[in-house]
């Protein structure tokens, strides 16, 4: 986009019932800090970058079924993080908030729920 500079930010905006606590969820999963924080609005950022995670307020939000099902809300988006330690990582977000999911795709990713419903992946890239 030529009205882009270098240094400036871009990022997600993902819709919860409550953006503070799955701010809180999201910057403690990645060590991350919250950035900014008012009414319906919390901002994860990394430590250094122009990255940059927005969780807003959703009156009458209704979370993502997964896998998909004919008729039922459909995951618009979701977050891949790439892990070391599969089993370890899994267990570490599950102890935070998060939700396995129990139809698994594949051995080396695990979909996860998040506090407010959104599916997130945990990836192991081997190659």
């Amino acid at each position: 986009m030529r009205s882009r500079a270098n240094g400036m930010w871009w990022g997600t905006a993902v819709e919860a019932p409550d953006p503070a606590r799955l701010a809180r969820f999201y910057a403690e999963l990645l060590e991350w800090p919250i950035v900014h924080e008012e009414p319906g609005t919390a901002v994860v950022a990394p430590p250094r970058g122009a990255v940059y995670i927005v969780f807003q307020e959703a009156a009458g939000y209704r979370p993502p079924v997964w896998p998909p099902v004919d008729g039922d809300q459909r995951t618009m988006m979701h977050l891949d993080f790439q892990v070391v330690d599969l089993d370890a990582a899994m267990a570490e977000a599950v102890a935070m908030g998060a939700a396995l999911v129990p139809e698994q795709p594949q051995d080396h990713v695990r979909v996860l729920f998040d506090p407010a419903g959104h599916p997130f992946c945990l990836c192991r890239d081997d190659g």
